[in-house]
């Protein structure tokens, strides 16, 4: 079964009450036992539920695995993955990683005695060299946020199962469509369901695929003991986005090629962050391990004062946090995304005052280039 008939009918039926195509949103906190240990399936909305249970299974299928779980956002599926750990062991993680897993780490994390070490991945051997003897998890972003540095997936895969460590991968901006880490030996695939999987911007969302039972398990007494869980309608309203996510993907990466070479020949841009361009570090890996390149992209103006002059002229394109709609997005991540993180921190990780974060959308491509060079006009 291909990806795009997966995506409108894995682990979809039609409902055996109606015969309705489309899942039912079971709304109800409880569900009604026959007798003492006997039910069907269910017992309790924050153990499971049937429209969440659907979705669980479609991401698995997406991912190639066999184990999947929802959460009420990305953060809260990373919380409880994080929570597989106990005080005292060590993450190895990207340096270029969503600023909300750093403000987790360094906020709330460390607290309880977990300990992170934030490193370039894109070297493996800087993996190697920040590996303790009480390392636990190696935690990669590939395409990175917001740089977009590509991590080489099988690498890390063989580098944590030499060493027994669990590797995790946030695969939020590729999207199983164009990236199945599991297929590389990763352990553990994360998402942020409210980004391209729902891919209207009317969600949030969390989802974990794995295909080991036992730590799936654990996952499971986590969520239920936490409590992040997705509601049904947040479940219901992403298997509707992901039926199209395939038809959104081709457009997000075919528009995202063609505004990323517009940018880096405009002379007020000083440098493009896209694995889809040839100038790219890790071009020829990206081409190797993913199946296109997404529609993020990130461009540096140089100072604040030229960025904050180009996201105020800026009108088709919105100024807003969050990626993946189908509307595109810009944003500025060392005052929005990755603000938590020191100044000298940002920039050395190449998160520069000047650096802005374009969700590429999918409107008509000549649109969207349109408002972006009216934009740099006035820079």
């Amino acid at each position: 079964m291909g990806f795009s008939t997966k995506a409108i009918h894995a682990a979809i039926e039609p409902d055996p009450t109606y015969g309705s195509i489309m899942t039912p949103i079971h709304l109800t906190s409880t569900y009604v036992q026959e007798e003492l240990g006997k039910n069907k399936g269910y017992e309790y909305a924050r153990v499971s539920n049937p429209t969440r249970t659907v979705l669980e299974r479609q991401i698995a299928a997406l991912e190639g695995g066999s184990e999947g779980l929802a959460f009420a956002s990305g953060m809260a599926a990373i919380s409880t993955l994080f929570s597989l750990l106990n005080t005292g062991e060590h993450v190895v993680a990207s340096h270029n990683v969503y600023g909300g897993v750093y403000r987790l780490a360094q906020g709330v994390l460390s607290n309880f005695g977990l300990e992170f070490s934030f490193v370039d991945t894109t070297d493996l051997d800087n993996i190697r060299k920040a590996l303790k003897p009480n390392t636990r998890m190696v935690y990669i972003e590939t395409p990175t946020n917001p740089t977009m540095e590509v991590t080489d997936l099988t690498g890390v895969g063989n580098i944590c199962k030499d060493k027994k460590l669990l590797s995790v991968v946030d695969n939020t901006f590729a999207t199983p469509y164009l990236q199945n880490p599991l297929e590389y030996g990763i352990d553990m695939v994360v998402h942020s369901a409210t980004k391209y999987l729902n891919g209207h911007s009317d969600m949030l969302g969390g989802l974990i695929v794995l295909n080991n039972k036992e730590t799936a398990d654990r996952l499971r007494f986590l969520q239920k003991s936490i409590g992040g869980i997705m509601s049904p309608f947040e479940a219901w309203m992403c298997l509707r986005g992901i039926k199209t996510l395939a038809v959104r993907m081709d457009r997000h990466n075919r528009n995202a090629i063609d505004i990323a070479e517009f940018l880096a020949q405009q002379g007020k841009v000083k440098k493009v962050n896209f694995p889809g361009l040839v100038s790219h570090p890790q071009h020829r890996l990206a081409k190797k391990q993913m199946r296109g390149f997404g529609g993020m992209i990130s461009f540096d103006l140089g100072t604040l004062d030229r960025a904050k002059s180009f996201l105020k002229r800026v009108k088709l394109c919105a100024l807003a946090e969050s990626l993946g709609g189908v509307e595109t997005l810009i944003s500025h991540p060392a005052t929005m995304t990755h603000s938590f993180i020191s100044a000298e921190q940002r920039r050395r990780i190449g998160i520069g005052d000047g650096l802005v974060r374009l969700s590429v959308g999918i409107e008509d491509v000549e649109d969207i280039r349109d408002d972006l060079k009216q934009a740099l006009s006035g820079v």
